[in-house]
């Protein structure tokens, strides 16, 4: 096939114009599309990077809640805060709290969406009374259950014969906001096991039953597996919820710190210093390593499944 020399030179000037044509829309693309996300932007910016950056700035001084007399203190905050017994008080608090609901809320919420998925009468109603829980204010779902759990007019010890005393006694404080969150929580993780399972190509489960598989077969070799990186994200953010609770162990405890201090958490430390004791500068110190925390959780979870995404490949 032969060319002419004018169709050679026409070629490379057709394609500069349209590389010339697509750059042009895509910054007009852009300047319409950044009018769109500017509002966002704006309320990002002003409600979370501006606090950010202003906390981190706080913690670096003395201030108090009135914002007079503040001067710089440098690291004090922070090697105040990493030497008070408080703070690894709360910490373990909170640490205690997301060991116990992590796993619970995750094999539960699994649990329920098989029986869920799997159920034929009444399938709206079943998912309905799982995931409801999840719609009431953490107000209403910690007051709910402060009644069940009194031990003179609550239902728990009546309907079990038992005379635990939940919310007075340290051994058993925390163990009743734990059951509480399992209760008002689990609805989002068992929508997002629900929506996974249906995900799941049925040919599988008509080749598996083929090859001889019973149920707990295809459960096992089927099921989790497809359900792995769903599994991984349930379990990060239930991590990242948990360590922040505050609303249900503070309400519970009629907004104290239960008995013996033995439901006290890193955040309501946090508020404790800051709007009680009225040391902004130290709670702010205190936000920032709970903040730093937060992000290392975050930044695991995000590296762990870029390793197991490339490991796969």
């Amino acid at each position: 096939m032969t060319t002419t020399g004018a169709e050679t030179v026409f070629r490379p000037a057709r394609a500069r114009s349209v590389a010339l044509s697509a750059t042009v829309r895509r910054r007009q693309g852009f300047q319409h599309g950044g009018w769109f996300v500017a509002p966002f932007l704006t309320l990002f910016a002003l409600f979370v990077i501006w606090p950010l950056l202003r906390g981190v700035y706080l913690s670096f001084t003395d201030a108090n809640i009135s914002g007079d007399g503040t001067s710089f203190v440098g690291l004090d905050n922070y090697r105040e805060a990493i030497d008070d017994p408080l703070v690894w008080d709360a910490l373990g608090h909170s640490g205690y709290f997301t060991l116990l609901v992590v796993p619970c809320i995750t094999v539960l919420a699994f649990l329920l969406a098989m029986l869920a998925h799997h159920i034929e009468r009444a399938k709206w109603l079943w998912r309905l009374c799982f995931f409801a829980p999840f719609l009431l204010p953490s107000t209403v779902a910690a007051n709910l259950w402060q009644w069940l759990f009194n031990p003179g007019t609550g239902m728990i010890n009546y309907v079990f014969g038992i005379e635990t005393p939940w919310l007075t006694d340290k051994s058993y404080a925390m163990l009743a906001v734990v059951i509480c969150t399992l209760w008002w929580t689990v609805g989002f993780s068992f929508l997002l096991y629900l929506a996974a399972l249906q995900g799941i190509p049925a040919h599988l489960y008509e080749a598996a039953k083929l090859d001889g598989a019973n149920a707990w077969h295809r459960m096992v070799h089927i099921t989790l597996p497809m359900l792995r990186n769903i599994t991984g994200l349930v379990i990060a953010l239930q991590i990242l919820a948990s360590l922040q609770v505050f609303d249900q162990a503070v309400v519970m405890m009629d907004f104290g710190t239960g008995p013996e201090e033995s439901t006290r958490t890193f955040v309501q430390y946090t508020l404790e210093e800051g709007f009680t004791s009225y040391r902004v500068g130290y709670a702010s110190a205190i936000s920032i390593i709970f903040f730093v925390l937060i992000a290392a959780v975050a930044l695991a979870r995000m590296w762990l499944l870029r390793n197991r995404e490339e490991g796969g490949r």
